[in-house]
């Protein structure tokens, strides 16, 4: 029988190798090359002699939108997250012209168009100035559905001009209107959810003042979603007794549905736990109250908030927040 020549091996198997890499080929998915929307709706607004506060409508993607970059003439100033559609940009020269624009980016680091330009010119210093304007007055609000509010208040006085309000939710700065203006909406909020809103008014030397009163707003249910499960009406108190400081507490425990019992709440202060409140007998069934001590000196400032434990094992809702100054 004759043998196959050593080329004709060599043919063969280079055929099945051929055959075999092709059959084996991974095939690659599909790249994201689309690009976010463009962010529309940009606004920049002088804060102070140095600093601007430039806003945006959210953009949207196939997929999700991840951080925007900030540009001021071109240049990239700022990044930030994409749950976020604000920003201040600092340390900027009184005086002075700017325009900003802004872009999406998604995950794949695809960059939408830039914005539509957004020009402002930071006012005029004022180094003398340590008056801080007086505090906003009579805030008042309304619920816009589940996901916004509409906020507005007393023109605020100052022995210059109040160059703008900012808006507060808790003890975070959250929106920034001009000094002009005496109403704000403030959107991207989650449903069934108890806001405690402040404003306060700022000069152009940077000089702040206090809070405005404190207005609280739940914003509307969502589909599906039952009654808040937020503790009610709390109170606050700065009391001394007997030489102590403490703060007393007063709220409406939230409703359990289906006959439990809410036997806990959780305390927070300045934002951190510490503290839960246990019933050991049968726990209220309408306002309850609490007193603590504290031992920082007169004059400390609290921020105060709970939240009940429910009857299946988890926590509901946070409360109202409320802040107090120990005397």
């Amino acid at each position: 029988m004759q043998r196959p020549t050593v080329r004709a091996v060599l043919t063969r198997c280079a055929a099945l190798l051929v055959l075999t890499v092709t059959g084996c080929a991974v095939t690659e998915p599909d790249r994201d090359t689309e690009r976010p929307s463009t962010p529309g709706g940009v606004t920049a607004q002088a804060g102070s002699a140095t600093s601007v506060h430039v806003m945006w409508d959210r953009s949207t993607d196939n997929k999700a939108v991840v951080g925007y970059e900030v540009y001021e003439k071109g240049a990239k100033v700022r990044t930030v997250t994409g749950t976020r559609h604000m920003v201040d940009i600092d340390r900027l020269t009184p005086s002075t012209a700017y325009t900003f624009t802004v872009r999406a980016r998604d995950a794949a680091g695809n960059l939408s168009a830039p914005s539509g330009a957004a020009a402002v010119t930071t006012p005029a210093p004022t180094p003398d100035d340590r008056t801080a304007p007086s505090a906003p007055a009579k805030l008042r609000g309304r619920v816009e559905g589940t996901g916004a509010v509409s906020l507005s208040w007393a023109r605020a006085a100052d022995d210059t001009a109040v160059t703008s309000y900012d808006i507060y939710q808790e003890d975070s700065r959250i929106h920034s209107v001009p000094g002009a203006a005496t109403t704000a909406r403030v959107s991207g909020l989650r449903p069934g959810t108890v806001y405690t809103f402040t404003v306060r008014a700022r000069d152009a030397a940077e000089n702040s003042s206090g809070d405005s009163n404190a207005l609280d707003l739940t914003t509307a249910s969502g589909p599906g979603e039952g009654p808040s499960t937020a503790p009610a009406d709390l109170e606050a108190t700065a009391v001394r007794k007997a030489g102590v400081r403490g703060i007393d507490l007063r709220w409406t425990p939230p409703r359990a549905g289906g006959g439990g019992e809410i036997r806990e709440h959780q305390l927070f202060l300045n934002g951190r736990p510490v503290t839960t409140i246990v019933w050991g007998t049968t726990p209220p069934t309408g306002t309850a109250t609490y007193h603590f001590t504290v031992s920082e000196p007169p004059g400390t400032r609290y921020s105060i908030k709970l939240r009940a434990k429910l009857p299946d094992g988890k926590w509901g809702d946070f409360s109202a927040q409320r802040t107090v100054v120990t005397r």
